[in-house]
C-alpha cells in the first residue's frame, strides 16, 4: 500500500530536503506544520571537489536521522513516511540525476516527472526527487545556447509562491542567490522561461578573490546605499562591467567612499548588467508583476532599481520564502505518481 493510500494532505509526515551548492537544509513537515529544521554546510560543490558523493550521503543521513529523532520526541504518532527533495539533490552531483522537465511546466508536469528512488546507504525511507525545469532545446548549438536555461529548486519555490498567493500570475520571479535567475510565470501559473546569470557568485568572488578585496566589505551587505548603487549602474552602462568594477579600485585609491559604499557601487554594476539583459529579453515591462526573493538588502536594492523604470516589485521575507518552498514540495509530493512505490 502506498503513502497516498494511508495518509491525507493534513496528516502526511515527510522529511523535506533542499540541497544547494554549499548547503543542505532539512525540515520535518507534518501536514502543513514545520516541526523541526536543520542545516549542514555540505552541498554538491563538495561532490565536485572530492569527486565522491560520500560527503553528501553522510550529511543527508545525519539530517534525516535528526528529523526522525525530532519526530519521536514530538509525538509517538508522528513519524515520517518518506523523504522529498528538490534542488541539486536531483543533479548528477546529487543523489541521482533526474532529467529536467521541459517548459512550460506547472505542478502537474513536475509531479508527473518526479521520481521515487530507494537509497539504502542514506536512509531506508523512500525518496521522491523533484525535477528541475529546462527552457529551450536540450542540445542547443553554439549559436543558440544563450536561448536556453535550467533551474533546480526554484521551480518548487515558484509552485509554492502561487499556492500561497504570493505571486499573481502572469509574473516574473527574480531569485537572488548565488545565481540570479529571472523566472517567467504564465497566466496558468506555469514556468515558461528563465534567464540565469552568475552575478551572485561573481560578486562574492570579486569581494574575496580579486584586487577589490581591499576596496569593499567582505560580507553580505546589511543595507545598500542607493546613491552609490546607482553610480555603479551608470558606470556599467557607460563603460561595461569589467571597467565599472575597476572603478571600485579607483574610488578606493582616491579615498572616495567607505567599503560598504564601494560594495554598493559594485553591486550596482551587476544589477545594471542583469537588468538590461532581462529588459532586452522581454522579461520586464512597466506593467510586469515582479516578486523578489533573496537577501533583504539585495532585494531592496533591486526593488529601487526597478522603481527607477516604473516597475513595481514585492520583496519576500525569509519566512515567506521558506513557507512557499515547503508548500511546493508538499503539493508536488501529494500529486506525484505511485506514492510510496520507490523505484531504484
Amino acid at each position: 500500500m502506498g503513502i497516498a493510500d494511508t495518509t491525507t494532505a493534513d496528516t502526511l509526515c515527510a522529511v523535506c530536503i533542499d540541497m544547494g551548492t554549499t548547503n543542505s537544509r532539512a525540515w520535518l513537515l507534518a501536514g502543513d506544520r514545520v516541526l523541526a529544521r536543520s542545516t549542514r554546510s555540505v552541498g554538491v560543490r563538495d561532490t565536485a571537489r572530492e569527486k565522491s558523493k560520500a560527503g553528501i550521503h553522510a550529511a543527508l543521513t545525519e539530517l534525516i536521522d535528526e528529523m526522525r529523532i525530532e519526530a519521536r520526541e514530538a509525538s509517538p504518532l508522528v513519524f515520517p513516511t518518506c523523504v522529498v527533495g528538490a534542488g541539486m539533490v536531483g543533479s548528477p552531483l546529487g543523489l541521482a540525476e533526474l532529467p529536467h522537465r521541459q517548459a512550460p511546466a506547472g505542478i502537474r508536469e513536475l509531479a508527473e516527472s518526479s521520481r521515487w528512488i530507494q537509497m539504502g546507504q542514506v536512509t531506508d525511507l523512500p525518496i521522491l526527487l523533484i525535477p528541475g525545469v529546462r527552457a529551450g532545446p536540450a542540445r542547443p548549438s553554439l549559436s543558440s545556447v544563450g536561448g536556453t536555461d535550467v533551474m533546480r529548486g526554484e521551480e518548487t519555490l515558484c509552485i509554492g509562491l502561487g499556492l500561497k498567493g504570493l505571486v499573481e500570475p502572469p509574473a516574473l520571479v527574480l531569485n537572488l542567490g548565488s545565481h540570479w535567475k529571472a523566472i517567467q510565470i504564465d497566466a496558468e501559473g506555469r514556468i515558461v522561461s528563465s534567464v540565469t546569470t552568475l552575478s551572485g557568485e561573481l560578486i562574492h568572488s570579486a569581494q574575496i578573490h580579486t584586487v577589490l578585496a581591499s576596496s569593499v566589505s567582505s560580507g553580505r551587505p546589511q543595507n545598500i546605499d542607493e546613491h552609490w548603487m546607482k553610480a555603479g549602474m551608470d558606470e556599467q552602462r557607460r563603460s561595461g562591467l569589467s571597467r565599472a568594477l575597476f572603478c571600485v579600485r579607483l574610488s578606493e585609491l582616491a579615498g572616495q567612499g567607505t567599503p560598504d559604499e564601494r560594495l554598493a557601487f559594485m553591486i550596482g554594476a551587476f544589477v545594471a548588467a542583469d537588468l538590461d539583459l532581462f529588459m532586452t529579453r522581454g522579461l520586464l515591462a512597466y506593467n510586469t508583476r515582479v516578486v523578489l526573493a533573496g537577501a533583504a538588502a539585495l532585494a531592496q536594492g533591486w526593488r529601487a532599481a526597478l522603481a527607477g523604470l516604473s516597475i513595481q516589485a514585492v520583496v519576500l521575507g525569509p519566512r515567506e520564502i521558506e513557507e512557499a518552498f515547503l508548500a511546493g514540495l508538499r503539493a508536488i509530493l501529494q500529486r506525484s505518481n505511485h506514492h510510496g512505490r520507490a523505484r531504484p
